[in-house]
């Protein structure tokens, strides 16, 4: 058993542990332990670390918008935040105005306009909304004061000090969302210091304005992921799957896979085959009750999966993959 005000402290949130504005205390073994890291492995200067952290204090507003429980919306309606008229407007003059870039990175790298243009859109409204919380800030509120990620935030304050050095940035004065993810392509560090690459002839990345750069980098993180050109991304399979194997793979999540043949058997469908015998993914996605409620099914090829490689869930791959359609239509 556990006392009452026990109970009430397990109940309390991030946010409710600090103040704004409080200063982060340096002298605590996690961060004399960061500092040594940074010195020892990293060969930061002292000088670097007392100028970098002697001001930094924590933002509560990132830990309220972190602790804040959201149910997802249903597909019918997530899509709606994305697919709109505007965005695919904008989205076909984007593929028109960047064309020769565009045929660069496909021949390059191997992955679809539209794809990369759509995963834009979705991101960063094309450039538009990178974000506005400062990211030296969010990494060590979230190392310091939200215990839940707090390991997985120290590795990113690392890989942020560490990329902004090696592409001559100053950490303090990059921008980003409330988990300190940033630029138009919305990288956290880790996968900006993976993924992003230099498309523009200056060997140094940009993802804050080079549209080479920023472009290229999103295809380059599906071509790591197995992205294959012009092979299908999913495939609709129906309103309702026709045996407990797929109700199975389905419920399992992104993850889990199925044979092509046995879709097709099973449903009693004809899909394109897929690349290299890949096995395929399940995903059930809701539909309006304008439209007859219920779900649809649809089998997610290798390509959709590299999408849940960027962002794991299988709405947001629905919805990239979707507005690429409208796009390229």
């Amino acid at each position: 058993m556990f006392s009452s005000a026990g109970a009430v402290e397990e109940e309390k949130k991030a946010a409710d542990l600090v103040v704004d504005g409080q200063k982060i205390d340096l002298g605590q073994e996690k961060y004399q332990l960061l500092f040594k890291e940074l010195r020892d492995t990293y060969h930061f200067s002292q000088s670097d670390l007392d100028h970098l952290f002697m001001e930094v204090t924590i933002d509560r507003k990132v830990l309220e918008l972190m602790d804040k429980q959201f149910e997802a919306k249903p597909y019918n309606e997530y899509r709606l935040l994305f697919i709109t008229p505007a965005v695919i407007a904008i989205g076909k003059e984007k593929l028109q105005e960047h064309k020769v870039l565009l045929d660069r990175i496909e021949s390059t790298l191997g992955v679809n306009r539209e794809i990369v243009v759509a995963i834009w859109g979705i991101e960063s409204r094309f450039g538009t909304h990178q974000g506005h919380y400062p990211v030296f800030t969010t990494l060590n509120t979230l190392f310091d004061a939200y215990p839940r990620r707090s390991a997985f935030f120290r590795k990113e304050l690392i890989q942020f000090l560490l990329l902004c050095k090696e592409n001559q940035i100053d950490p303090l004065d990059v921008r980003g969302s409330y988990a300190g993810a940033f630029g138009q392509t919305q990288f956290i560090p880790s996968s900006f210091r993976e993924y992003a690459i230099s498309f523009d002839g200056d060997n140094r990345i940009d993802v804050f304005s080079s549209i080479d750069d920023i472009l290229a980098s999103i295809a380059n993180y599906l071509h790591r992921f197995h992205w294959t050109l012009n092979a299908p991304v999913y495939r609709d399979i129906g309103h309702e799957l026709k045996s407990q194997e797929l109700i199975s793979v389905s419920l399992k999540g992104r993850k889990e896979r199925v044979s092509w043949q046995t879709v097709c058997k099973t449903q009693g469908i004809t899909l394109p085959p897929t690349p290299e015998g890949s096995d395929l993914s399940i995903v059930g996605l809701e539909v309006s009750p304008d439209d007859g409620g219920g779900y649809r099914y649809i089998a997610g090829y290798r390509n959709f999966q590299a999408i849940t490689e960027w962002n794991h869930s299988n709405r947001y791959a629905m919805v990239v993959s979707e507005l690429a359609e409208a796009i390229k239509q």
